[in-house]
């Protein structure tokens, strides 16, 4: 049986000027090393950041520190 609680959340973000692999990996990069990440994936075609783990206003900063903006719901 497996621990629901012990699994990382899975959290979108809408980052409407994601258009190219440079912004793929600008974001990648200041996401991924954030304390409790497992995974990040940015999907150019939708605009999302999906990520596993980490804390939610840390994940926000540093897609803003990345240079884009994350959009409110």
């Amino acid at each position: 049986m497996t621990d629901v609680a012990s699994q990382p959340s899975v959290q979108q973000f809408k980052v409407p000027d994601v258009s190219c692999n440079h912004c793929v990996d600008a974001i990648t990069s200041e996401v991924a090393p954030l304390a409790g990440v497992a995974a990040v994936d940015v999907d150019l075609e939708t605009k999302i950041v999906t990520v596993t783990g980490g804390d939610h206003a840390a994940i926000i900063a540093a897609i803003d520190e990345a240079g884009y903006d994350v959009a409110a719901d």
